[in-house]
C-alpha cells in the first residue's frame, strides 16, 4: 500500500524590498584604466578593482564636464572651468572650452558639423581633412555678440 506524501510547507513570503536606486552612489572615471567607477556618497577616494589605481573623488557640489580626447578619442571627465585636460592614456593636452567660447560650422566638403574656437580663421575636419574657412568678420561679430 502506497504511503501518502505530505506537501512541502510553503515558505513565508519575503518582505518587499524596493529596487536599489542610485541615490547613495556616484560615478567617476578611473584615473588609471578609464573604467566607470561607482562609489558611495561621502567617499574621498576610490580604488579601482581592475587596475588598483586610486582616484580622488572631487568635493561635493563640484560640477564635472566631459570631452573626447583629440589624440585617442577616450572620454575624459574634468572639473568644469578647467582650461586644459591631459589625457591619462595618450598624454595629449586637450583644450577645455566652455560653450560660449566655441562656434559651429559645417565642413565644406563632407558637411560634418565642426566645432571651433571663436576667432579661428579656419577649421580642419577630422573626418575628411578638408580645411573650411571661417569668415573672420563673421566670427568677430559672433564673438562681440556673446561677450556683451
Amino acid at each position: 500500500m502506497p504511503v501518502p506524501l505530505a506537501p512541502y510547507p510553503t515558505p513565508p513570503p519575503a518582505p518587499y524590498t524596493p529596487p536599489a536606486t542610485n541615490g547613495g552612489q556616484s560615478q567617476l572615471v578611473c584615473s588609471g584604466c578609464r573604467n566607470l567607477l561607482m562609489y558611495p556618497v561621502g567617499a574621498t577616494s576610490v580604488c579601482c578593482a581592475v587596475c588598483n589605481a586610486v582616484t580622488a573623488v572631487p568635493p561635493p557640489g563640484t560640477e564635472m564636464a566631459q570631452l573626447v580626447c583629440g589624440g585617442c578619442h577616450t572620454l575624459l571627465m574634468y572639473i568644469r572651468g578647467a582650461t586644459s585636460v591631459q589625457c591619462s592614456c595618450c598624454h595629449t593636452v586637450n583644450l577645455a572650452l566652455e560653450a560660449n567660447q566655441v562656434a559651429h560650422v559645417n565642413c565644406g566638403n563632407c558637411r560634418m558639423l565642426l566645432m571651433y574656437q571663436y576667432g579661428a580663421r579656419s577649421v580642419k575636419c577630422a573626418v575628411c581633412n578638408f580645411v573650411t574657412s571661417v569668415g573672420a568678420s563673421a566670427s568677430t561679430t559672433e564673438q562681440q555678440k556673446f561677450s556683451t
